[in-house]
């Protein structure tokens, strides 16, 4: 499974700005890659790891602005289409539990 995160958070002042650094870390320090810019994804085993991840950003979301989380399955969000540009991914396309690189 997939869990997307998508966010839109001020930043006009300064206190705004360092809720976004932190929230930010918070998604790279739990796993999660930048697909776009405040879109964020993360692989997950199943719908059980889903939910603990959604609620650890639950926990660690910012005060002010918007946060949503969107829950795919590996086929749906192997549907995306790219219109334009190149998908750059961290992430080992293989659905091995073991990969000996």
């Amino acid at each position: 499974m997939r869990i997307m995160v998508f966010f839109d958070l001020p930043t006009i002042t300064a206190g705004n700005r360092r809720e976004y650094v932190k929230f930010r870390k918070y998604l790279i320090k739990s796993g999660f890659i930048m697909l776009q810019e405040s879109v964020y994804c993360k692989l997950t085993l199943n719908s059980t790891v889903s939910e603990a991840v959604a609620q650890g950003i639950r926990r660690n979301r910012p005060p002010e602005g918007l946060v949503q989380v969107l829950t795919l399955t590996e086929k749906q969000f192997s549907k995306m289409e790219m219109i334009t540009g190149e998908y750059k991914s961290e992430v080992l396309q293989s659905d091995k539990r073991l990969v000996i690189l």
